[in-house]
C-alpha cells in the first residue's frame, strides 16, 4: 500500500487550532496534534484542553461555581471555542450566583471516547459518530436512553463528505468514480482510528451500491480503485487538512463539508475550491452527558442545560455559520445559499447500526483492509 501515515506537524497544526479568547480566559493545558498525534489518547495528560470561563478567577471547589469538560471531536473545535461564551452568557443570565467553566479537549472522535471510557472525566461527549456514544453506553457511563434525552436522536447537526480540490480544479473531480484516475493523489483521515475516515470510507461505498444497484463486487472495485489513489491516511480530520492546505500533499482531500469550507475561507483561502459529489454519506455528531461523572460532581444539570442549548437559534446559527448543517429545519433553510441541499443518505440506512458497520468495515481483516492490500 502506498499510503503512509504522516506524523502531526505541531507548527501547521497550532496554526490551524489557534483559540482566540473573545474576552474570555484561554487557558491551555496540554497540547496533541488535534488527532494526529502518535501519542496515546487515552492518557488524559496529552490531551489538549482548553477552557472558557466566566470569571478569570473561579476556583472549581467554592461554591456557586461550575467547571464542565466537554470531550469532542477534532474540527469540532472551532464550533465550540464560539459556542461556549454563547452558553456561557445564556447560563449567567439564568444563574446569575454561578461561575462557569466549561473546558475543551479535542482529539480524533474514537480516540476521545476511548479516554472518557478510560478515565477521562468528561461531563459531556460530542462525538462525530454514533458508535463512540454506544461505546461509553456500554461501559455504564451513558444512560441507555441517550439519544431520547435531545431532539432529532441527540444530534444538534450533521455534515456531509465533499471533496477539497485544488484552485480551478486542475485534475477535473466531479465525482467519486474521478478519484480512481492514474495518477491522482488523494489525502483522507485514517478510517481505522477516525470518524472522519470512516465517513468517507462510507460515503464511496455507499455511492458504489447506489450506482451499480448493490452490487458489492462493482462497488468494491470502485472503492479499491479510490483506496489505491490514498497517499496519505490521517489520524484525524484535522490533521489530514493541515497535511492537504498546508502541507500542500496531495490533488484531493476527502473530508467534511464543514472542514472543507474552513480551509477554503481561512487556512488556505484563494488555494482551493470545493466539489460537491452528486450522492453521499450524511455525518451525524451525537451528543451526551457522561452521567457517571455528573453524578459524582454535581453537574448534571448544567451539563444537560449546556447541551439542551445546542438547539437554540443563537447556536444552531452558529453551526449554520461554520458550514454545519442545523438540525432545526427553519435554521437550515434560512441558509440555504450556504448549505446547497445535497442528495444523502444515512449510514444505519445503508449499512445497518454501528454496532454492525464497525466489526463488518473496519475490524481487523475487515472490507477497509481487504481493499487496502495489495
Amino acid at each position: 500500500m502506498k499510503a503512509f501515515n504522516s506524523k502531526s506537524n505541531t507548527t501547521s497544526t497550532k496554526k490551524l487550532s489557534q483559540f482566540t479568547g473573545l474576552g474570555i480566559t484561554a487557558i491551555t493545558l496540554g497540547l496533541v496534534g488535534c488527532g494526529g498525534s502518535n501519542s496515546d489518547a487515552n492518557t488524559a495528560a496529552k490531551t489538549e484542553v482548553e477552557a472558557t470561563t466566566s470569571e478569570t478567577n473561579n476556583a472549581s471547589s467554592a461554591e456557586g461555581n461550575i467547571e464542565l469538560l466537554n470531550v469532542s471531536y477534532d474540527v469540532a473545535r472551532d464550533f465550540y471555542k464560539d459556542y461556549n461564551p454563547k452558553f456561557i452568557e445564556h447560563y449567567k443570565a439564568e444563574h446569575p450566583e454561578a461561575n462557569i467553566t466549561i473546558k475543551q479537549s479535542h482529539g480524533g472522535s474514537s480516540k476521545q471516547a476511548l479516554s472518557v471510557a478510560n478515565g477521562l472525566q468528561a461531563d459531556v461527549a460530542t462525538m462525530n459518530q454514533g458508535s463512540d456514544i454506544e461505546l461509553l453506553e456500554e461501559k455504564g457511563l451513558v444512560a441507555n436512553d441517550w439519544e431520547q434525552q435531545f431532539p432529532d436522536h441527540a444530534v444538534p447537526f450533521t455534515s456531509t463528505i465533499v471533496f477539497l480540490v485544488r484552485k480551478d480544479n486542475p485534475k477535473a473531480i466531479t465525482g467519486w468514480e474521478d478519484l480512481t484516475k492514474d495518477g491522482l493523489e488523494i489525502v483522507m483521515a485514517n478510517p481505522k482510528v477516525t470518524g472522519n475516515g470512516r465517513y468517507a470510507f462510507l460515503g464511496a461505498y455507499g455511492y458504489g451500491l447506489h450506482k451499480f444497484n448493490n452490487d458489492e463486487t462493482k462497488t468494491n472495485e470502485l472503492v479499491k480503485g479510490i483506496l489505491d489513489n490514498v497517499k496519505v491516511y490521517e489520524n484525524g480530520g484535522r490533521a489530514a487538512t493541515t497535511t492537504f492546505a498546508q502541507r500542500n500533499i496531495g490533488d484531493v482531500l476527502i473530508t467534511f463539508e464543514n472542514e472543507s469550507n474552513l480551509a477554503k475561507n481561512k487556512f488556505a483561502q484563494g488555494q482551493v475550491d470545493i466539489v460537491y459529489p452528486d450522492y453521499s454519506i450524511k455525518s451525524e455528531s451525537p451528543v451526551a452527558i457522561v452521567n457517571t461523572v455528573t453524578e459524582k460532581k454535581g453537574t448534571t444539570d448544567a451539563a444537560k442545560a449546556y447541551l439542551d442549548y445546542l438547539w437554540s437559534e443563537p447556536a444552531q446559527q452558529l453551526a449554520a455559520d461554520l458550514y454545519l448543517r442545523p438540525s432545526v429545519q427553519a435554521v437550515l433553510e434560512k441558509n440555504a445559499d450556504k448549505l446547497p441541499p445535497v442528495e444523502t443518505f444515512r449510514p444505519a440506512d445503508v449499512f445497518g447500526t454501528w454496532g454492525e458497520i464497525m466489526p463488518k468495515y473496519f475490524a481487523d481483516g475487515g472490507v477497509f483492509d481487504e481493499l487496502t492490500k495489495k
